[in-house]
């Protein structure tokens, strides 16, 4: 089982341009992680564009979340004849002698979902650099090795250091202490950050203390995008390191105590981690071991978590014998949100064999039930969640009927049943943010003046860009699916009885739906019923999901109209857009500062994991050309060389070429192309 994607310089005596903000150099962008939150992501050129990139990013216990530790190594270096050159053209630290000869390079690699640099050092050298995370640590292996050469190589490695949030810039550089024993050396400042810890793996190596403020780093993706920009960096100093052909140096940087972060040793982290992977596409359905499958299952990987740094909740999950797990909505910004986990569980957990972690992830979010209602999301570095939802909670049934059907767990029905009673009744009797059911027709709604409760979350200030107060037609295709599996699920266990109640909410529901959004005019769903402003017949997506669910809510002779429309006016090579060009609001490019990007973001823009339920409703409308709807997925292959190399992005522009912008990785996108793969025949 390989998985390895490769990206080459089309010409080896080119010099790649460092200072072409277009260049696929500086935008396309790789990232690693660790399995607590915890990353290392950058450019393939090694220069830092985003307050995001750092080679190491530390999942740190609540308040402090995610912190960034170890924000660059300049890399500098010389050939026995005295040529000098650097691996990127990223700002660096004064070094006498040092001058602006490039190295060429040759390859960078995903392998197995790890980066890999080759370059081309003069006329024959070639240096390849390589990175790992071990599982599970906030640690960091950078490794150096000299693979042809006539004559050794020396490089010194300039460590960058700035801790702070990773999400903010504006902070003043703090004072930095360097503590140097043997051969570890400690970078410390005040606060409740703890040391970074570093240590060179070598045949040949020395430190040299040289300290130094590097200013004005500038980070032109940010300030493109509107924030601050611009931030300083502490230099200790410099290790060197002498390459002979064949040998190898490796830096670790580490935020754990020496004995964890030296308990393995460079070629074990290298090794191990390599043979995790392995087993990883091992466990996954056939389908997708191999090729583009396989490399999605190692994309998976990267956002199922162990939420270590929410100490407390993991200690309230140890205690009733679970552990505690969740998934990261996004890369970089995003922490964990209900919404996605749900949507995701399917495509990161269950076609990835990782069954057991499915039920943990269910079980953690069992515990964060509160007035009926699950988490909306974990704000960074917090140990609590906050409940502004109407969608998030019923997409949990949706996500233990998927685990239901890949793992017929009864123990984890008979442990959860109780809870869905509870949540259900709450929703009927009301419970926060407006959320209730109608009694008059027996239809759910939703409705919070500060806050958007659907998936279309999109505010600015006090602007909620897309409201949808009212009866929102993916609520209620997924609160009806949650009725019809709620009572089957109980007359499995309690019988008839028990299940009547919601029998009968799910039929009155069901004709409600079929009455009331039908839009005759137009042949397809309003958007949203009894809103503000009355029925908004708005073309949107949201529509999709009254057929694709399990329970499709809408009467089966709309369907083929329904997703004929969606599919001429809504599907783009790489997923959905989020409204239909020709509406007043339509955006079609997603740019500009929070502001502009915000009012795009749900008013065209297209977002990847909406190919799922399309796929499924097309499937549905056109039984037995299961094989031609893997059509709708040719696009994301090609994707994975743009943006994060190996993953799939956010969203895209809705217009040609679909630029990919928002978060570099996303859970949902990937896990929604992943399922496909897996249920679609070649």
């Amino acid at each position: 089982m390989t998985s390895i994607r490769r990206l080459k310089q089309r010409d080896e005596t080119e010099t790649p341009n460092f200072e072409d903000p277009e260049s696929p150099l500086l935008t396309r962008e790789w990232l690693v992680t660790n399995g607590i939150g915890g990353y290392a992501s950058g450019t393939i050129s090694g220069n830092i564009t985003r307050r995001f990139h750092g080679l190491l990013v530390a999942s740190l216990p609540a308040p402090l979340g995610r912190t960034m530790m170890l924000n660059h190594l300049a890399e500098l270096g010389r050939l026995e004849d005295g040529a000098s050159f650097t691996l990127d053209a990223q700002r660096r630290p004064r070094q006498e002698g040092a001058n602006d000869i490039r190295a060429s390079l040759l390859e960078f690699a995903v392998d197995h979902g790890l980066p890999v640099w080759r370059y081309k050092l003069g006329a024959s050298h070639i240096l390849e650099r390589a990175l790992v995370m071990p599982h599970r640590q906030n640690t960091v292996a950078v490794r150096y090795r000299l693979l042809q050469g006539e004559s050794r190589v020396e490089l010194d490695l300039w460590p960058w250091v700035n801790f702070r949030p990773h999400e903010t810039l504006d902070l003043p550089l703090r004072g930095y202490a360097v503590t140097v024993t043997d051969d570890r050396y400690e970078i410390s400042t005040q606060g409740d950050y703890p040391p970074l810890r570093l240590r060179v793996s070598a045949e040949e190596s020395a430190f040299f203390l040289e300290s130094e403020r590097i200013r004005d780093v500038s980070y032109g993706v940010e300030k493109s995008r509107g924030y601050d920009s611009i931030s300083d960096q502490y230099c200790p100093g410099f290790f060197r390191v002498v390459l002979g052909v064949g040998s190898s140096a490796t830096l670790t940087a580490s935020t754990e105590p020496w004995n964890v972060a030296t308990a393995l040793t460079p070629e074990e982290a290298f090794q191990f981690e390599a043979t995790r992977r392995t087993r990883l596409l091992a466990a996954a359905a056939p389908p997708v071991r191999e090729a583009f499958g396989g490399e999605l299952v190692l994309a998976a990987d990267q956002f199922v978590i162990n939420a270590t740094g929410r100490v407390a909740n993991a200690a309230r999950s140890h205690a009733h014998g679970d552990e505690l797990r969740t998934v990261i909505a996004g890369y970089h910004w995003f922490t964990d949100w209900g919404r996605d986990t749900m949507i995701s569980l399917e495509g990161l957990s269950l076609v990835t064999g990782r069954h057991a972690e499915a039920r943990y992830i269910l079980r953690t979010f069992s515990h964060y039930v509160r007035d009926g209602l699950i988490p909306n999301m974990f704000p960074e570095g917090m140990n609590s969640g906050v409940y502004y939802t109407a969608d998030a909670t019923l997409w949990f049934f949706h996500a233990v009927d998927r685990y239901l059907v890949h793992t017929g767990d009864k123990t984890l029905l008979a442990h959860v049943l109780p809870l869905l009673v509870s949540i259900i009744e709450h929703h009927v009797a009301g419970t926060l943010f407006g959320i209730q059911v109608d009694e008059r027709d027996g239809l759910l709604r939703q409705g919070s003046p500060d806050h958007p409760l659907t998936w279309m979350d999109a505010k600015v200030g006090d602007l909620i860009v897309t409201p949808r107060r009212g009866k929102a037609v993916e609520i209620n295709a997924l609160y009806y699916n949650a009725l019809c599996l709620l009572a089957g699920w109980l007359r499995e266990v309690s019988g008839e009885e028990a299940a009547a109640p919601f029998e009968q909410r799910a039929a009155q529901a069901r004709a409600s739906f079929n009455r009331r959004f039908w839009y005759e005019e137009g042949g397809y769903l309003y958007d949203v019923v009894d809103g503000e402003n009355g029925n908004d017949n708005a073309f949107r997506p949201n529509q999709v999901l009254a057929i694709s669910l399990a329970h499709p809510v809408l009467e089966p002779p709309h369907w083929e109209r329904v997703v004929a429309e969606v599919e001429k006016r809504l599907v783009t090579p790489v997923g959905l857009r989020s409204l239909a060009p020709g509406h007043p609001d339509y955006k079609p490019r997603y740019f500009g500062d929070l502001r502009a990007r915000d009012l795009a973001y749900h008013q065209g823009t297209v977002w990847a994991w909406l190919i799922g339920p399309f796929v499924d409703a097309w499937v549905k409308v056109h039984p037995g050309r299961e094989a031609e709807a893997r059509r709708f997925l040719d696009a994301f292959p090609v994707h994975l060389d743009e943006a994060c190399v190996g993953s799939i992005s956010e969203i895209f522009d809705a217009e040609p070429p679909y630029t990919p912008r928002g978060c570099i990785a996303q859970a949902w996108s990937v896990a929604e192309v992943l399922r496909l793969l897996a249920k679609l025949p070649a």
